[in-house]
C-alpha cells in the first residue's frame, strides 16, 4: 500500500515536472540561457524540481506588478520636472555639448553620461562633496552623527537589517529623532529581513517613525529583491554603498572576519536624486504616499571640491538594465585599466566578451572576489568565469584578509562606479539597485589607491593554479556554470 503512494507521489511529481517545463517554455519570458538552466533543474530532480522553480524562478504577475510601479515611478519623475524646469532644461542641454566632464582628454567619455541620462533621466550634478568609507565602522559612526544632528526628516531603506546590536542601535537613534518631532521613514526588503523579530522595529514604531516592508516574501517569493541600500538625512546629507546594516558589516562575525566594503557619504545636488528613488520605492508600499514637498529638496549651497555624479538605477522597474549598461559602456570605452571589485561575478555574455575585448586590446583588466565564499554554487560559477578570462589576459584575484563586499569599477583613473550592484545576473534582471558613478579623477585615484592595497590582500589566481585545481573542483565548477543564470 505505502509503495503504491509513492509511486503515485512519483508520478504526480514527475506530472508536474513535466508542466512546469513546458510553462517555462512557452510562457515565461526568460532569455535562452535561463530556460536551458530550469530544463535541466527540471529534469535532474525530477520530483521535486518544480518546488525549486516555485521558490526562485516563478515570476507570476511580476510584469504587471512592476509595470505599474514603472509608471508610479515615471509620474512622480514628471512631478519632480515639473516642480525644476531649470534644472531639467539645464540637464537636456548638455547633451548636446561636446564636452560634459570638467577633466582634460575625457571628451570621449561624455557618452556614459548621456546614456545614463536617457536610459535612467540620471541627472548630472557637479555640486557634491563625497567621503569614501573602505569599511563599516567609521561610516556607521558618521551615519549615526548625522542621525542625531537631522533637523527636518530621515529616510532610510536597506536590504538587510539585522537584529543585533548595530541594527537595534540604528532603530533606537531613528526612534529618539522620532520622539523629537523629527520625521522618519524606514523602507526594508522584506526576504532580506524576514528573520527577524516581530517586535525589532517596534522602538521606531512606537515613537512615531513609519516603517514599510518592501515586497513580502508571501507575495513574489526569493527573486526581485530590493538591494538599494540608501540613507537621506535633511535632502543635504546621502549615502549610498554596498554596506548593510549589522554586525557582520562591521567585522564582528568570525565567519566572515574582517569586512571590506566600500560606501560614501555625499553632501550636494545629487543627494536629491537619492531621495527621488526613495520616494518612488516607498510609495510602491502600502504606506502612505510621500508627496515630493519642498522639504525633501532644499537649496543645497555651493560644496568645496566638487565631485560630478549621476545616481542610475535600475531593476525590474526600469525599461533598461541601466546599471548593466554603464558597466559596459565604462569597459568597452577604457584605454588604460579597468578595476573590478565584487563578491559575485556571474556576468552575461555581453559583459564577459567587452572584459576579454579590454584585456586583449591592451587595457589592464583586473577583477578581485572574497577567497571566503558565502555562497559556494556563486562562488564555483565565478571561478569558471574567471578562468575563461585568465586566457584573455585578465588579472584575477581572491580576497583573502577577510570578506570583500564592495561593489566598485573604475576606468582609466577617470570614473568610479560605488553602488549596490553586484557584477551578475541577478542584480542585472531581478533585483532592485541604485549606483553612483562618479566623474572625477583626484576621488578615482583614492578609489585606484585603496584597489592597490587590496590587491596586496589577495592571492592572484594565476593559469598555473587554475589549470592544476582537482577533477571535483572541475565538476563543482562547469555544473555551478551552467545553472549561474539561476543564481
Amino acid at each position: 500500500m505505502l509503495s503504491d503512494v509513492i509511486q503515485i507521489l512519483i508520478y504526480l511529481g514527475t506530472g508536474i515536472n513535466l508542466f512546469f517545463a513546458l510553462f517555462v517554455v512557452f510562457y515565461e519570458r526568460k532569455n535562452p540561457s535561463t530556460i536551458w538552466a530550469w530544463l535541466m533543474v527540471l529534469a535532474i530532480i525530477p520530483v521535486f524540481g518544480w518546488a525549486i522553480y516555485l521558490i526562485f524562478g516563478f515570476e507570476g504577475r511580476k510584469h504587471k506588478k512592476f509595470a505599474e510601479k514603472a509608471v508610479r515611478d515615471e509620474q512622480i519623475l514628471s512631478d519632480f520636472m515639473a516642480k525644476n524646469p531649470e534644472m531639467f532644461h539645464k540637464q537636456f542641454s548638455l547633451l548636446k555639448k561636446k564636452s560634459i566632464l570638467p577633466m582634460p582628454n575625457s571628451e570621449h567619455l561624455n557618452d556614459v553620461v548621456a546614456m545614463n541620462m536617457r536610459t535612467g533621466a540620471s541627472a548630472y550634478h557637479t555640486n557634491n562633496s563625497v567621503k569614501l568609507y573602505n569599511e563599516g565602522n567609521s561610516k556607521f559612526k558618521d551615519l549615526l552623527k548625522d542621525i542625531a544632528s537631522a533637523k527636518q526628516y530621515i529616510h532610510m531603506q536597506y536590504y538587510i537589517v539585522r537584529d543585533d546590536n548595530l541594527g537595534r542601535q540604528i532603530i533606537e537613534a531613528l526612534a529618539e529623532k522620532a520622539r523629537e518631532g523629527v520625521e522618519v521613514k524606514f523602507l526594508y526588503d522584506g526576504v532580506g529581513n524576514a528573520f527577524n523579530s516581530i517586535n525589532f522595529n517596534k522602538p521606531l514604531k512606537e515613537a512615531g517613525g513609519e516603517v514599510q516592508l518592501f515586497l513580502p516574501p508571501r507575495w513574489i517569493r526569493i527573486n526581485y529583491r530590493n538591494h538599494r541600500k540608501l540613507a537621506i538625512i535633511d535632502g543635504r546629507i546621502g549615502y549610498i554603498g554596498g554596506l548593510n546594516i549589522g554586525d557582520e558589516y562591521l567585522g564582528k562575525v568570525t565567519r566572515f572576519g574582517f569586512w571590506r566594503d566600500t560606501h560614501i557619504r555625499v553632501v550636494g545636488d545629487s543627494v536629491h536624486d537619492m531621495e527621488l528613488r526613495f520616494a518612488m520605492d516607498w510609495n510602491y508600499t502600502k504606506g502612505s504616499r510621500l508627496r515630493l514637498d519642498e522639504k525633501y529638496f532644499p537649496s543645497i549651497e555651493p560644496q568645496n571640491n566638487q565631485v560630478p555624479m549621476q545616481i542610475v538605477s535600475s531593476g525590474p522597474d526600469t525599461r533598461w538594465n541601466n546599471v548593466q549598461y554603464a558597466y559596459f559602456k565604462m569597459i568597452t570605452e577604457a584605454d588604460k585599466r579597468i578595476f573590478i571589485a565584487t563578491p559575485y561575478f556571474v556576468p552575461d555574455d555581453s559583459l564577459l566578451e567587452a572584459l576579454k575585448t579590454a584585456a586583449l586590446s591592451g587595457v589592464d583588466v583586473r577583477i578581485i572576489i572574497p577567497a571566503k565564499p558565502d555562497h559556494l554554487f556563486v562562488y564555483w560559477s565565478s571561478l569558471s568565469y574567471l578562468g575563461e578570462l585568465l586566457d584573455a589576459g585578465v588579472h584575477c584575484y581572491e580576497y583573502t584578509k577577510g570578506f570583500i563586499h564592495s561593489k566598485v569599477m573604475t576606468m582609466d583613473g577617470l570614473i568610479t562606479s560605488i553602488g549596490t550592484a553586484n557584477m551578475d545576473i541577478r542584480s542585472f534582471q531581478l533585483n532592485f539597485e541604485v549606483n553612483a558613478f562618479l566623474y572625477d579623477s583626484d576621488f578615482t585615484s583614492m578609489v585606484d589607491e585603496q584597489f592597490n592595497i587590496d590587491f596586496d590582500d589577495c592571492r592572484e589566481i594565476t593559469k598555473v593554479m587554475y589549470n592544476s585545481r582537482s577533477t571535483i573542483t572541475r565538476i563543482r565548477e562547469a555544473f555551478s556554470r551552467l545553472i549561474s543564470p539561476l543564481l
